[in-house]
């Protein structure tokens, strides 16, 4: 039995948003967390396709980044800890002696970096057209959908730990929510109550917490219910407010354009009800610097910094007449990995191209900073919004004949209730 026309087409833009998700997540991947454009141009050019994660990255700080898990509690319980594995040279971790050592305080944001020739780059190893680590979780939950027939968020948890305690990931970048996840989880905290708080950790506010929650939200077919199956999703794994507030602006967003509105006039409309944070773009950066690294600015403060709104909210087409990409991209809006600057800055990206699909995620990618989670929510909504996607952007994936099946099951689930 064939289905209708109108639900057939919504099937399309659905599945055509998810193969966004994945293409613009291995074209960012190359550049993620160049903040600089100046360095992505010099090592880039213009980004254009798939390319592997150079060597060394001129801002990289993964190295030194820390992961302490409660390993005596963790045997006790039988517990897997090790979600590092071969990439545990990375880390300063509480089972391993870090012989990469940071030297200087350079960047955007003057963390702690190690020499040049030891900056890994944060996907260290990936080949033009892999997905990263966020990517790769997205089809953990698919595969959790797809297995049970509906979303089961005990179902997903233990997927969770299974691919993250397994050793198959070959991405070498583990954002800070897996890692405060695992050593809650170590200590014995039951797992639904593992995920870290923004209040504590303020990276905990970022892009990442958004995208398997988006995804999921189109289970439910209709914004409503699915703003609640978005949040109750993010909570098992990001306990923050930002995220929360975004996400009620975009799962309705992504269901009006999956339903075939207009893609230039919903933008503009779901925009008008992004609020714009107080402290943005250069301020922010200048903030970090001053500090010498966010990590030295008092939690107080820091929660200021992230949550203290203005009173204005954004104007997508007005911002795009009063200025130009290079004000836009850094100066106006951070291209950080937070959501109170990604947000109005993807969409400003989405209106600034028509919504056009390739020419959307190109524009994310070479935009750099946190290119890749904002470049998976870029890439559904630009994805849902194009009637067809270029078949060399999705064959130039690597995992593309996995992607097709894990895909079509979650899409057939998801009309099969309609």
């Amino acid at each position: 039995m064939s289905l209708p026309e109108e639900i057939q087409d919504e099937k399309i833009r659905i599945e055509n948003a998810l193969w966004g998700l994945f293409i613009s997540d291995a074209l960012s991947m190359p550049a993620h967390w160049y903040y600089r454009l100046d360095y992505l141009k010099k090592d880039f050019g213009l980004i254009d396709g798939y390319y592997d994660a150079p060597h060394p990255h001129p801002e990289s700080f993964m190295v030194g980044n820390g992961y302490h898990p409660n390993i005596e509690k963790a045997e006790e319980l039988g517990r897997s800890y090790d979600i590092l594995h071969e990439h545990i040279r990375f880390y300063d971790t509480s089972y391993n002696h870090l012989n990469i050592r940071t030297a200087e305080r350079a960047g955007e944001h003057a963390n702690a970096m190690p020499v040049l020739n030891e900056r890994y780059h944060y996907h260290h190893g990936l080949k033009a057209g892999e997905n990263t680590l966020g990517a790769n979780l997205v089809r953990v939950l698919m595969r959790s959908v797809n297995a049970k027939g509906s979303y089961d968020p005990d179902s997903f948890l233990e997927e969770f730990v299974a691919y993250m305690t397994s050793g198959i990931n070959s991405d070498p970048y583990s954002e800070i929510y897996i890692r405060a996840w695992f050593e809650n989880y170590s200590k014995g905290i039951s797992p639904e109550l593992c995920a870290e708080e923004q209040r504590s950790v303020w990276s905990i506010g970022s892009h990442g917490g958004i995208i398997r929650p988006l995804v999921l939200s189109i289970l439910s077919n209709e914004p409503f219910k699915g703003i609640g199956e978005a949040i109750l999703h993010q909570q098992l794994t990001h306990r923050s407010e930002n995220i929360s507030s975004a996400l009620s602006v975009l799962v309705p967003l992504l269901h009006a354009l999956i339903k075939g509105h207009n893609p230039q006039e919903t933008i503009a409309k779901y925009a008008k009800r992004v609020r714009l944070i107080e402290i943005r773009g250069e301020e922010l950066s200048r903030t970090y610097r001053e500090h010498k690294g966010p990590g030295n600015i008092p939690k107080a403060k820091m929660w200021k910094i992230h949550t203290e709104y203005s009173n204005n909210y954004l104007k997508v087409d007005e911002t795009l007449e009063k200025y130009s990409d290079e004000e836009i991209i850094g100066k106006l809006f951070s291209t950080a990995c937070y959501p109170e600057h990604g947000l109005p800055l993807l969409l400003c990206l989405l209106q600034r191209n028509n919504a056009e699909f390739k020419a959307s995620v190109l524009a994310n990618a070479n935009a750099g900073g946190d290119n890749v989670h904002r470049g998976m929510i870029l890439g559904l909504l630009a994805g849902a919004t194009a009637n067809e996607i270029p078949d060399e952007l999705k064959s130039g994936l690597i995992a593309y004949d996995e992607l097709q099946n894990e895909i079509k099951g979650f899409v057939d689930l998801i009309t099969a209730v309609q």
